[in-house]
């Protein structure tokens, strides 16, 4: 009873390292730093999101880049799109355009859609033709 005790714990301790090394390795760090980024957008309307980053004192230039990564990752993921129209682009406008909310980086944009070229959706593929 006890060596299966302990082979119980064993194996859920084996399992929770193993699940934080999953967990970690999706985090994506920016200038040496990892950041907590968020998009987030009415569900009525997700072309147009709101995204922040932070904290700011682990650099600044990081968070900027986290706030892009995280506008893209929201347009790739609701529309299959990279494309933004940011109102300021968080790694390309001067810093002393972006809004800081306390220790945050806030940024706005909108996942810009490209039309289907005409007949394109209706027009059915056929292998070998």
């Amino acid at each position: 009873m006890q060596r299966n005790r302990a082979a119980l714990i064993s194996l859920g301790i084996a399992a929770l390292a193993l699940t934080a090394c999953v967990e970690s390795s999706k985090r994506v760090p920016f200038d040496g730093q990892f950041y907590r980024a968020k998009a987030s957008a009415p569900r009525s309307d997700r072309h147009n999101f709101t995204v922040t980053s932070g904290p700011l004192q682990r650099g600044f230039e990081g968070a900027r880049q986290a706030a892009f990564y995280e506008g893209t990752l929201h347009c790739i993921q609701n529309y299959g799109t990279s494309d933004i129209d940011w109102v300021v682009h968080p790694t390309r406008d001067p810093a002393s355009a972006l809004t800081i909310d306390g220790n945050r980086l806030v940024a706005q944009g909108r996942c810009i859609e490209w039309p289907v070229p005409e007949g394109a959706a209706t027009v059915p593929y056929r292998a070998g033709s």
